[in-house]
């Protein structure tokens, strides 16, 4: 060995290691499925390059992984032929974790010296860990490789205990890719069984698309040979109607690293124009970074069989983002890249069927409402990006949108507009809605009590994305959308033959008051009314229909957007026995104090703040003083 060195790792690889070797874990099997797939990775990653640089096959493609053990010296074996790695890119893939999701992963856990957390055992893949999980099962771990393309003498020696340190020095390595060897613990020896290994393997890998051999002893021949474990065919390329439920559950989770069900799954093969199989899957398990809209999708391109890249986000909307799974054309150009990616007209096409594709399949799980409601509320909130994004498709994500509403009295969104429709009462034109920062504000707002003593529900859009993703819709099936905070003066004609329209003769008792409020308040409000849509409530706010919301003025503010100062219309119910006595207050000061502070309550319950909520709260001790 040349070159030997003695390195330290980075802090978060020992907070890492710390994990794999002291935590508890409730599935240890799942090391050999993540070697496994970074071998697979490994090989598909030389396939690409060597797309470009065919030297790099050094005269050998026939591509495999292989398994040994050696039961005495407790060691398993595992080795590719795939790219191999570089002296430097050993220290920097297994010195060192440059993932930012490792680090938070990390950080969210509470580590000490005694610390015996379970992790679940999916999270190892999830946030791209795989190698590390070796000691889980390993006392001692050792890797040789060798870049495909490099001198046999520039292959990389790497040793560890999992500890602070590791060993690294340059060998000779006659053939290219990566050779693991694991000296496994005397805890885990189960692992040295052959029949375990092969059972794992059926269990996690059966579906990678190389050979998976193991070496196996011949008692008859008493010879060793390397039986091959798995199909080695890709579960995609073959028939679906031979294609078991629990095949594509297993194939999900050997895609995607994620250990517990999807909740569906679509699997076609496009024909005539273009030819391209996909495998779409929805997760169940929501990833921690999902709503960050620079998420990466999870679907994998290939072209011809051969895996180009990953996260290829140019074939779905990003309202879609959460969609796993692949796609393979035999269309598309094995030298593609991301930016050919982005004006390939292909790529558009299959965008456009691709998305179909999905809403369909959300159409369908629609007829099982649990497993519909579970995805709502797990993606709900992005899949509400959708009517802005994708305008052609807007009537379909309209119909698989989910609300809560007056007539739940609770806060899961479960109910579809459809549903919403049928239950609009005799003579209802409208769709209703209100916008409000949580769920108890909006339930209890004041805006709702002539409609719920009328028995008109009211959608409840508690979302702060709601108002945004409202404005972009305008009607469903004939019926227009309606906020009930601001101006509706259909609403008088829809009430005229079952309420007591304020009487002219009210009307005209109360102009004086209106005017004499109108100059005592001036430009801080747009209009002083009456109203006849109040039953509990003295006052409300209201802005008129094209002026912007309340809702919206948030959006803008906290994305550090200025907006317009909104002028709403002061509404008064003059039928409240508070308007009754305001009325015939004749102290100017006192009059003054009453509006202000009848003004400052209806803007409260609006917009959940005050500018000045000291000047509010002696207010209303000077009023509890007098008593």
């Amino acid at each position: 060995m040349k070159k030997k060195e003695t390195l330290s790792f980075q802090s978060e690889v020992k907070q890492l290691l710390h994990l794999m070797i002291h935590s508890l874990y409730s599935n240890k099997e799942i090391f050999l499925r993540e070697l496994i797939s970074n071998a697979s990775d490994a090989v598909d990653k030389l396939k690409f390059q060597a797309l470009s640089k065919p030297d790099l096959y050094e005269n050998n493609s026939n591509f495999k992984i292989q398994i040994s053990i050696d039961k005495e010296k407790k060691l398993i074996t595992i080795s590719d032929n795939g790219i191999g790695m570089t002296r430097k890119e050993v220290i920097e893939n297994l010195g060192t974790i440059a993932k930012s999701g490792t680090k938070d992963f990390i950080k969210s856990l509470n580590l000490s010296s005694n610390n015996k957390t379970e992790i679940n055992s999916h999270l190892i893949g999830q946030f791209g860990v795989g190698f590390y999980s070796s000691f889980i099962v390993a006392d001692k771990v050792i890797v040789k490789t060798r870049a495909a393309g490099n001198p046999i003498d520039q292959g990389v020696f790497w040793k560890s205990k999992g500890e602070g340190n590791y060993e690294i020095a340059n060998i000779n390595k006659e053939l290219r890719g990566t050779e693991i060897i694991l000296h496994i613990r005397e805890k885990c020896k189960e692992f040295l069984d052959i029949w375990r290994i092969k059972t794992i393997i059926s269990k996690y890998s059966e579906h990678i698309s190389l050979p998976i051999e193991v070496k196996t002893y011949n008692e008859k021949e008493k010879k060793y040979f390397w039986e091959q474990v798995n199909k080695a065919q890709a579960l995609w390329l073959r028939n679906k109607s031979n294609i078991s439920e629990n095949e594509y559950k297993e194939f999900y989770k050997q895609l995607t690293y994620d250990q517990t069900d999807p909740i569906i799954w679509s699997h076609n093969h496009v024909e005539g124009k273009q030819e391209y199989i996909s495998l779409l899957y929805i997760p169940s398990t929501i990833p921690w970074d999902i709503r960050n809209r620079d998420y990466k999708n999870g679907l994998k391109l290939y072209v011809q069989r051969v895996f180009i890249m990953e996260d290829a986000e140019q074939l779905l909307p990003k309202y879609l983002r959460f969609i796993r799974g692949l796609i393979d054309s035999n269309d598309l150009p094995l030298n593609i890249s991301r930016e050919i990616l982005q004006k390939n007209s292909i790529i558009h096409n299959m965008k456009i069927t691709l998305t179909k594709k999905v809403l369909n399949m959300l159409m369908s799980l629609t007829k099982q409402p649990k497993k519909y409601n579970d995805f709502w509320k797990k993606y709900g909130l992005i899949f509400k990006e959708g009517p802005a994004e994708d305008i052609k498709n807007k009537n379909l994500i309209i119909k698989l949108l989910r609300f809560t509403s007056t007539f739940n009295n609770d806060a899961e969104q479960n109910i579809s507009l459809n549903e919403y429709v049928k239950r609009m009462i005799k003579g209802q034109k409208k769709i209703y809605f209100l916008t409000s920062d949580n769920y108890l504000s909006a339930k209890n707002s004041p805006h709702l009590e002539f409609f719920n003593k009328k028995g008109i529900e009211v959608l409840l859009l508690v979302d702060h994305i709601d108002e945004w993703m409202m404005s972009y819709i305008n009607e469903f099936e004939g019926k227009t959308f309606q906020s009930i905070s601001k101006q509706d003066d259909s609403l008088d004609e829809f009430i005229k033959n079952k309420d007591n329209i304020i009487e002219d003769k009210i009307k005209k008792e109360f102009q004086p008051f209106l005017k004499k409020i109108q100059d005592l308040l001036g430009n801080k409000i747009k209009k002083v009314k009456l109203t006849n849509k109040l039953i509990k409530t003295p006052a409300i706010v209201t802005t008129d229909s094209n002026e912007m919301s309340t809702q919206m003025a948030k959006l803008f503010a906290a994305a550090g957007q200025e907006t317009p100062e909104i002028k709403y219309n002061f509404e008064l119910n003059p039928n409240h026995i508070l308007i009754k006595k305001i009325l015939t207050i004749k102290d100017k000061d006192y009059f003054s104090e009453f509006i202000y502070l009848l003004l400052d309550e209806a803007i409260l319950a609006e917009k959940g703040t005050l500018e000045d909520p000291n000047q509010f709260i002696h207010r209303i001790n000077n009023f509890l003083s007098k008593i």
